[in-house]
Formats: C-alpha cells, structure tokens, sequence
C-alpha cells in the first residue's frame, strides 16, 4: 500500500527524491492511483487514496493534493482542484480524511497538515496555471 500522507510513494518527486517522468514512478504513481491498489477509494464524492486507521472507504485529501502537486496533466489537475473544493463537507476545511461517498463525514474538523498542503497545491496552481482555476 501507499501511505496517504507525505512522504508516500505518490509524494516521491515532490520531496525531489525521484524525477516525476522516472518510468518506475509513473508505474507506481498509476498502481497506487488505481483500484487495484486495496487502499485507493472511489466514490461518488470523491476518489483518493486512505488507510487502514481510518477505515474503510475514507479518502484522505492529502493524497488528492498530492496527485495535484504531482501531475503534470492540466485536467487531472483541476479534477483534483475541484474535488477537493467538493468535499470539505461544508467547513471549508480540509479533513483527515472523507467518506468516498459522503464529504459531511469526515476525521478532524481542523487537520493543519491537510490545510496548508492545500494551501501550497493552489498556490502552485495559481502561480503556474491560473486558467484551472477559473
């Protein structure tokens, strides 16, 4: 499994310890991003990767933003905009993690490290390509 948080495998080139177009990356980044990897969710609100200390079906937004920060596909990386503007289950904060189907359950009401990761992911956007924000 990928953990959700960073470091992870997913977070592997944004800590700069591997290039983002390192094929063995990119296998691993589709694999843990997939179905197949038992801890990657999808649900009617949301797709992402959590962990077993949250249950079942729990997406944590970090790795949404992680997949933001460390793509290099303009739409994927507005789907992640957008879903994580979805699914902060009427706060306006980002959680520890979110039911796949339900954004109004969450873990944490305030999670500092999943707020300012955000922080960082549209603050990227905003200086690199401000179009996807519209």
């Amino acid at each position: 499994m990928d953990d959700s948080n960073v470091p992870s495998l997913l977070s592997m080139p944004y800590l700069n310890a591997v290039k983002i177009s390192d094929p063995i990356y990119q296998n691993t980044r589709r694999f843990a991003l997939s179905l197949e990897n038992p801890y990657f969710f999808k649900g009617t609100a949301g797709e992402g990767i959590g962990g077993p200390h949250v249950g079942r079906d729990m997406i944590w937004p970090m790795s949404i933003t992680m997949r933001g920060l460390t793509s290099t596909n303009d739409a994927e990386i507005k789907a992640c905009v957008d879903m994580l503007r979805k699914t902060h289950g009427d706060t306006g904060f980002m959680h520890e993690a979110f039911h796949k189907d339900d954004p109004k359950k969450f873990t944490r009401s305030w999670f500092a490290w999943s707020n300012t990761l955000f922080g960082e992911f549209l603050w990227k956007v905003y200086k690199e390509k401000p179009h996807l924000l519209a």
